[in-house]
Order: C-alpha cells, then sequence, then structure tokens
C-alpha cells in the first residue's frame, strides 16, 4: 500500500469545512468534558450540530463522537462513560438501548488490497431493546437486531440476530435471552 498516495476519495464528511471546524474545536469538547455532566446540555449541543436525539437520553462524561450530523438516537438512551461513536457513516441507535462504558462503533474501515489504502465506510443500525455491553466492539456495515446482546469485550463485524446473547472475539451466539415481564408493573 501506498499511504502517500491516500486520498478521501468521493467520501465526504457530511458537513461544511467550518461546521467540522466548530465542533472540533466546541461541540466535542463540551460533549466529552467532564465539567458538564448535564446529559440535557449534551443533547442540546449534538441537536445543535445536527444530531437527531430523542427524549430522556443519558450521556455519560467522556463520550467522543466524531460526526453528529450523522447520528440518530431514539428515546430513552443510555450511553456510558468514554464510548466512542466513530461515525464516518450513519449511527442509528434506536430507542431503550444501552451503549456501556468504552464501547466503540466504529463504521469505517479500509480496503488492505487497494494500493492506496482506500476508505470504506459503512452504517451501523442497533435495534430497540439491545445492550451493548462495556469495551465491546462492532464494525461497519452491522445491524444489531431487536433485543440482542453483545457481552463484556465482545467483538463483531457481523451482523446480530434478534433477542439473542453474543459473547467473545469473534463474537458467538450463545444463548437466546429471555426477558423475564413479572417484573413489569
Amino acid at each position: 500500500m501506498h499511504l502517500d498516495r491516500y486520498t478521501l476519495g468521493t467520501y465526504t464528511p457530511g458537513a461544511p469545512f467550518w461546521k467540522q471546524l466548530l465542533w472540533y474545536f466546541g461541540g466535542d469538547l463540551l460533549i466529552r468534558s467532564r465539567w458538564f455532566p448535564l446529559s440535557a446540555f449534551k443533547v442540546w449541543i449534538l441537536r445543535c450540530f445536527g444530531a437527531q436525539v430523542g427524549q430522556q437520553v443519558r450521556i455519560k462524561p467522556g463520550v467522543r463522537i466524531k460526526f453528529p450530523w450523522k447520528l440518530s438516537i431514539g428515546d430513552h438512551v443510555w450511553i456510558g462513560e468514554n464510548a466512542w461513536i466513530d461515525n464516518v457513516d450513519r449511527v442509528t441507535i434506536e430507542s431503550h438501548v444501552c451503549i456501556s462504558q468504552n464501547v466503540y462503533l466504529c463504521t469505517g474501515n479500509h480496503d488492505w488490497s487497494h494500493p492506496d489504502f482506500k476508505l470504506v465506510p459503512d452504517s451501523i443500525w442497533i435495534e430497540t431493546g439491545s445492550w451493548i455491553a462495556a469495551n465491546a466492539v462492532i464494525g461497519p456495515g452491522v445491524k444489531v437486531g431487536k433485543g440482542a446482546v453483545l457481552c463484556l469485550g465482545s467483538v463483531t463485524g457481523r451482523s446480530l440476530q434478534p433477542m439473542t446473547i453474543y459473547a467473545g472475539n469473534p463474537a458467538q451466539p450463545i444463548k437466546e435471552r429471555v426477558v423475564n415481564q413479572s417484573d413489569r408493573k
């Protein structure tokens, strides 16, 4: 590969350069900050930069988001400390999803067979009721089915079936997820 010839090709970050700069030197710092722990403030900042964010979203300190204008978050979502949404492509997180501490969502890869190490972006979609446990990694093009669980430290580059618990690297299905409804009132 020849990194001296690397270009973005037809890829675009999806926002004018001034907006990218404003995000990097302002918005991103406020979202990551431990000095502003209030989720409502962080949600407001994300919306100002074009993110679609639902109601009662909790964003903990240290969260990193590459491009908020490529982010959609449903209602009642939790995003844990130091989670990194590295979204060179679209990331959709539906309602009632828990993204735990240090989770890495990666929407871009490189074509190792291309002489210029071409960027290959692809979206991530996480459906309602899913839980991505601490230190888990999700790669480009993955769809996490409704109610699926990706266990502690697990890594997936493939889509996960609904209501299934996955563990390991690479993540493998270990059992069906059964939600006890008797505790609900």
